[in-house]
């Protein structure tokens, strides 16, 4: 098997892994995202995470920190087999030999190129999942967007192609879709890469066992959403905003007036839930992509 197909095969299994087991983190952390803000007197819909769990199996019970999974799940496959082909495409364009080490420093270009090419397919499935999993949040907002009530992310798909410019609507949000993943995945696999060699205590990496391998993906996560938070924040209030009667103009305005309306906080709005989501959902993607690429050879 080639090595294009084996990255295809781990990377397919490893966002599998890394989907299931983070999709209810990421629910919570889509809906405090984007809550509308409470007016003078009165309170959140959620006051955090904890509340916003209670409150969702409450009304949707346990499949509602589910929602959504249907888009992610449906292109997961194409989505990590991309995202691991590229960096490893990559890995091999900077060596100079077969079977050198790449630097840390290429690690994160390897990264970067493999953040830009994931974009493009993270942007429509995002868009998918972010409106089914914040239409609770949204209810009664009053927006004719957000007053409609999705069956699944066929049904979002749809109402986009329809109502909101076709193609082109499907891709709303992709400026700080990029703006998360190009500087996201190089500091992921850049600090993948060096967290493994500290562990190793040098370059050769290969006799590292299932707990180094799941604590350098959990930090690496980790390092995905203390660069990028704020982008993603930026990218979750476009996706769901009004088509019609939108909120913000674009990225920077939306960016401005979160920072007006709410603060520095405003921009971590879920950061929680985003953290305690990434350490265990990249623990078990980096884990089953690692030995599922050493099975294949």
């Amino acid at each position: 098997m080639g090595d294009v197909a084996k990255d295809l095969t781990a990377g397919t299994i490893g966002g599998a892994a890394q989907l299931v087991v983070g999709h209810p983190f990421d629910t919570i952390k889509v809906k405090l995202q984007s809550q509308p803000t409470p007016l003078p007197g009165q309170v959140p819909k959620y006051s955090g995470a904890i509340d916003a769990v209670k409150k969702t199996i409450a009304a949707e019970g346990p499949s509602g920190l589910y929602k959504g999974m249907g888009a992610p799940l449906a292109t997961v496959a194409a989505f990590n087999a991309v995202l691991f082909t590229v960096r490893g495409q990559m890995e091999t364009l900077l060596r100079s030999s077969p079977g050198d080490t790449l630097t840390i420093n290429q690690q994160v270009v390897c990264g970067a190129a493999a953040g830009l090419s994931v974009s493009f397919l993270a942007c429509p499935t995002e868009l998918l999942k972010c409106r089914l999993q914040a239409q609770s949040a949204l209810a009664g907002s009053g927006t004719a967007t957000l007053a409609v009530k999705y069956g699944g992310p066929m049904d979002v798909a749809r109402h986009v192609l329809r109502s909101e410019g076709g193609v082109r609507g499907l891709f709303k949000g992709l400026i700080p879709t990029m703006a998360r993943e190009i500087p996201g995945n190089a500091a992921m696999f850049g600090v993948y890469e060096a967290t493994k060699q500290l562990i190793a205590g040098g370059t050769d990496t290969s006799k590292l066992g299932r707990g180094s391998l799941m604590a350098s993906g959990g930090l690496a996560g980790a390092a995905f959403w203390c660069m990028v938070y704020p982008t993603d924040v930026v990218k979750s209030v476009l996706q769901v905003d009004d088509y019609k009667n939108p909120k913000f103009s674009g990225s920077i305005d939306a960016f401005r007036r979160i920072k007006a309306t709410e603060g520095i906080k405003g921009l971590y709005k879920g950061f929680g839930p985003a953290m305690f989501r990434s350490v265990p959902a990249n623990a078990a993607c980096f884990l089953a992509y690692e030995m599922t690429r050493s099975a294949l050879g």
